[in-house]
């Protein structure tokens, strides 16, 4: 599972980051409101640890603010201080799935954060981008209804292009979601990028990867053909 954690107190962050790296989880991290946001729109992830009270953003409109994206479902389990019906209504009417009071024991955090992912692969929806579909449920990718095999690294691509579609994403972003803030030479996406348009590409006559001089890539035909359902 790969966690976002989204915590202005670095220890309680380290702390929460070291358990769930023990259970073999993928663990990232923001420190406040704004790189928090935009942290958790930059990359899929499986869920979301989200502080209440953060530095330039609080945690309510962050989650606010995602479950505005319309393909953004990403289960969000909210971490605060305050321990009232109010604050927790408050919390659950801003987008957030489930909520934890601090102190809080270790265990009992990522047991949640498992049931909240599987309830989340459950709703997760299909992506879609004129005939090319990814279920992110499964993991199964197909277009003209034909089954395409991709690489691990093709299919987290492929997955943030359809999100964004029919935005365009820079090359800065597609780093990101492979090797999060320790990107290799730049070549090393180009190679990325060349074995998901064979993938998708390849064996059908319209291609839908398109390459954006001195920016980055989208992925459509025109810009508008694109769904998520």
């Amino acid at each position: 599972m790969r966690v976002l954690i989204i915590e202005d107190d670095h220890d309680v962050a380290a702390n929460v980051g070291e358990f769930l790296e023990d259970q073999g989880h993928e663990v990232d991290f923001a420190y406040d409101g704004p790189g928090g946001l935009q942290r958790a729109l930059s990359a899929p992830w499986d869920a979301v640890v989200l502080d209440l009270r953060l530095p330039g953003l609080d945690g309510l409109e962050i989650c606010r603010q995602l479950r505005q994206e319309r393909a953004w479902e990403t289960p969000v389990l909210m971490l605060t201080a305050r321990d009232t019906l109010p604050d927790r209504l408050e919390g659950f009417g801003a987008g957030a799935d489930d909520y934890l009071v601090k102190p809080f024991a270790l265990s009992e955090l990522a047991a949640r954060l498992e049931a909240l992912n599987h309830r989340g692969l459950a709703r997760r929806p299909v992506l879609r981008v004129e005939d090319l579909e990814l279920d992110t449920g499964t993991l199964i990718v197909t277009r003209q209804g034909r089954r395409l095999d991709l690489k691990p690294a093709s299919l987290k691509l492929l997955r943030r292009l359809m999100e964004a579609a029919p935005a365009v994403l820079t090359r800065e972003d597609l780093e990101r979601v492979l090797w999060t803030d320790e990107p290799p030479e730049s070549a090393a996406l180009n190679t990325h990028i060349y074995n998901l348009r064979r993938a998708i590409d390849r064996p059908f006559e319209r291609p839908l990867l398109h390459s954006v001089s001195g920016v980055g890539y989208r992925l459509g035909d025109d810009g508008r053909d694109h769904e998520h359902r």
